[in-house]
């Protein structure tokens, strides 16, 4: 074996046990030993620059230095002040000119060349080279995290005006829910959730499926003028936590929202409330459900005369849709439930919201609603006037209730 290999070989047992000034040593040590030729030999045995094998031979001709130990009883590998410097060290100016990049507005430069455009670390980087600084994409991640800049994504807070008795409102519903609940009378929220394109397109979300087979679907989300889009109407029942979802084929009106309500009660409120004589729903202020639609009214007085109960009806203020309950505990779970998956048929809608399940005992039942619903239905002055309404006193437009046009309703 040559003098080569030999060094190699205790190079791989050693260099796992020695630092950074001791493998130094080392490596001058066998130089030394080799005589002429020996640092080459040794730098291509073990991989080590030239420079650092003549740094070691003078560390050895030199005296020996008593060496410093460091807090907590460690030796210094380097010299006091070995190493490559910081670049803010070198550069005071670089973190100030990152920091104006990043928050142009803030840091009172609203010309910066950055603000319209994205402020990804290789942009920030090429800029700041071109104001005359040497620094690399990956520094610029470390300078950011520096400066506890961190990606972020944009977060839904502003729900636009804040009306005055926003607080009071959600208090009178409250109430008005607390006292339904201790009668044994049903509550229900009730809301449209978003449109759903029908056919092989993406859905947001990931799935578990076999590693390197995406499922493949279209690029473009273009309707598909045979299947179209469903609108799933939900009514979640707030003290039994169930619900249920019909899906609608064409428009989201009043009609379709009232004929949901009529057949979760058909399906499932009255089996659990036989004996209810009220029901009480929660809406958004807004959409087919919304307190100034007029078909919506006359929807519903055509239900509390087909259930013979008045309907309690109170609406969230506006900016307020995501207070309501069928939000945050229907609707997001269903999109859970499908995430990943292309809805590729109407069927394929209504099972994956019928298969709905949470670990707090969510049920939900989802069926088909093929009736075509015709959009833009007037409600005239005296059809409006038909409508046998009482008013709360408290905002009579938010709360108001619908009795059925029949003795003993």
């Amino acid at each position: 074996m040559d003098a080569g290999a030999v060094i190699e070989e205790k190079y791989r047992a050693l260099s796992g046990h020695l630092d950074e000034a001791t493998l130094r040593l080392w490596a001058a040590v066998e130089a030394r030993a080799l005589g002429q030729g020996g640092v080459s030999a040794v730098a291509r045995a073990v991989g080590l620059s030239r420079t650092t094998i003549y740094a070691g031979l003078r560390e050895l001709a030199a005296p020996a230095a008593r060496i410093e130990p460091l807090a907590g009883g460690s030796r210094r590998v380097r010299s006091q002040g070995g190493g490559r410097k910081k670049l803010t060290a070198k550069d005071p100016t670089l973190l100030r000119d990152l920091d104006a990049l990043v928050e142009p507005t803030a840091r009172g430069d609203p010309q910066s060349p950055l603000r319209w455009t994205c402020k990804s670390t290789p942009h920030l980087a090429q800029e700041l080279v071109a104001r005359g600084h040497t620094v690399s994409q990956r520094s610029v991640c470390d300078l950011l995290a520096q400066l506890d800049y961190s990606l972020q994504a944009t977060r839904k807070i502003h729900e636009g005006g804040k009306q005055a008795d926003r607080d009071a409102q959600f208090s009178h519903i409250a109430t008005l829910a607390a006292q339904y609940q201790a009668a044994g009378d049903p509550v229900v929220s009730v809301d449209t959730k978003k449109k759903e394109l029908i056919g092989d397109f993406k859905n947001a979300g990931r799935e578990w499926q076999p590693k390197g087979t995406p499922e493949a679907v279209r690029v473009y989300d273009f309707i598909d003028p045979e299947l179209g889009k469903v609108a799933p109407y939900g009514v979640y029942d707030v003290g039994a936590n169930q619900g249920w979802v019909s899906v609608g084929i064409t428009h989201d009106t009043a009609e379709f929202a009232v004929e949901s309500i009529r057949r979760w009660w058909r399906e499932m409120g009255q089996p659990l409330y036989p004996t209810a004589r009220r029901l009480l729903i929660t809406a958004d202020c807004g959409g087919s459900n919304g307190y100034r639609v007029r078909l919506w009214k006359v929807e519903l007085q055509k239900l509390a005369d087909g259930l013979g109960m008045a309907i309690q009806v109170c609406h969230f203020p506006p900016g307020t849709s995501k207070w309501n309950k069928i939000e945050h505990r229907m609707f997001c779970h269903i999109t859970q439930n499908w995430r990943g998956r292309p809805l590729v048929s109407r069927e394929v809608v209504v099972n994956l919201i019928g298969n709905t399940t949470t670990a707090g005992g969510l049920q939900i039942k989802a069926q088909l609603d093929d009736r075509d619903y015709a959009a833009g239905i007037k409600v005239s002055d005296q059809e409006l006037a038909a409508v046998l309404i009482e008013r709360d006193e408290f905002h009579g437009e938010w709360n108001y209730r619908v009795k059925p046009r029949q003795p003993g309703g």
